[in-house]
């Protein structure tokens, strides 16, 4: 397939003109350089992509750049005998609208290291409305797991359940067994969170205490928000249950004390969605195919939308104005 001379492509610029983004026409070379090239089909939108996207924080390292975090296509250039015209790939992190030019564009030129190929059981749309979120609930629960957490240890807590990780972690525990509470400040979207999966819906008094230890509550949780939240979960978890840290919605600060580790042999892992080996990744993707898969994710993907829609869907996000998934048709 023959590449054209110039696409559209979102593009973020911080110069001497101010710190601006928009369509913009570019051609192949003016992208970061890559084994792999795809036409995209589908992106999506993160929380960090809305920063990047506005300025309003510090994500991109070099400017200017393609927007974007997530991607999904089909290869039509390649100098890595490992894909060939025609495959369908994905890519989630790896440096994407952060080091690299990122998925809002019409051609995106890939490192073929971060490439995977599309598992059979998702579509490339499946792909982007789970995308760096779905991978990180799914990544989250491959830690869990890995550290002996199991649905007879008693409920998952997941805090910022209606954003993007915590709507998929909602449904992709729940579809791998786990009872899940879901832990929200919007009480508009309980009916929304218990239709994904929630067989509770929990809100953010139920994370409120400040004392070191609780009554034992949860067996386990995945946290998009940090904070006090984060540290009442410790809290309130059964002996050796499994906290995933995954975000700082509310505060990057956790001030805490050591007992829920020592006197109940709680683990707080980090989850880091951007850069896990390989080998991590293709089994985080193999699981979200198949027996992890999210059994709502029409519901999930609350709207769809093209790359010139992308400035007004990045404002209401950054104000709280979402739930659910924002699909970007390329």
């Amino acid at each position: 397939m023959t590449i054209p001379g110039r696409f559209n492509a979102f593009r973020i610029h911080n110069d001497d003109a101010g710190y601006r983004s928009g369509i913009e026409q570019v051609g192949i070379d003016d992208l970061a350089a890559g084994e792999i090239v795809i036409r995209a089909a589908y992106s999506s939108v993160n929380f960090k992509d809305a920063l990047a996207g506005t300025g309003k924080g510090k994500i991109l390292r070099r400017f200017p750049l393609v927007g974007g975090i997530d991607v999904a296509g089909h290869v039509v250039a390649s100098s890595d005998a490992a894909f060939k015209e025609g495959d369908a790939v994905l890519v989630t992190g790896g440096g994407l609208g952060e080091t690299r030019d990122g998925g809002y564009s019409e051609y995106a030129r890939l490192q073929s290291a971060t490439a995977i190929a599309l598992p059979a059981g998702l579509s490339l749309r499946d792909a982007m409305v789970l995308g760096t979120a779905g991978f990180t609930a799914a990544l989250a629960l491959l830690r869990m797991t890995e550290n002996r957490q199991h649905p007879g240890l008693g409920p998952i807590a997941v805090t910022g359940a209606s954003g993007g990780v915590g709507s998929l972690a909602v449904d992709i525990f729940s579809s791998a067994g786990y009872e899940v509470h879901a832990v929200s400040g919007k009480p508009g979207q309980a009916e929304y969170l218990a239709a994904i999966g929630a067989s509770k819906v929990l809100g953010r008094d139920a994370l409120a205490t400040t004392r070191p230890l609780e009554s034992e509550r949860f067996g386990g949780g995945l946290d998009t928000v940090g904070g006090g939240m984060l540290a009442s979960l410790l809290a309130q978890t059964v002996a050796y249950g499994n906290i995933a840290s995954t975000g700082l919605a509310a505060s990057h600060e956790l001030t805490t004390t050591v007992m829920p580790f020592i006197l109940r042999g709680v683990s707080l892992l980090g989850v880091a969605s951007t850069s896990p080996a390989r080998d991590i990744r293709e089994e985080v993707w193999r699981r979200l195919a198949s027996d992890w898969k999210p059994r709502h994710l029409d519901r999930i993907c609350t709207r769809e939308v093209r790359m010139e829609q992308l400035a007004d869907v990045f404002d209401g996000m950054l104000a709280g104005g979402s739930h659910g998934r924002t699909l970007v048709a390329i």
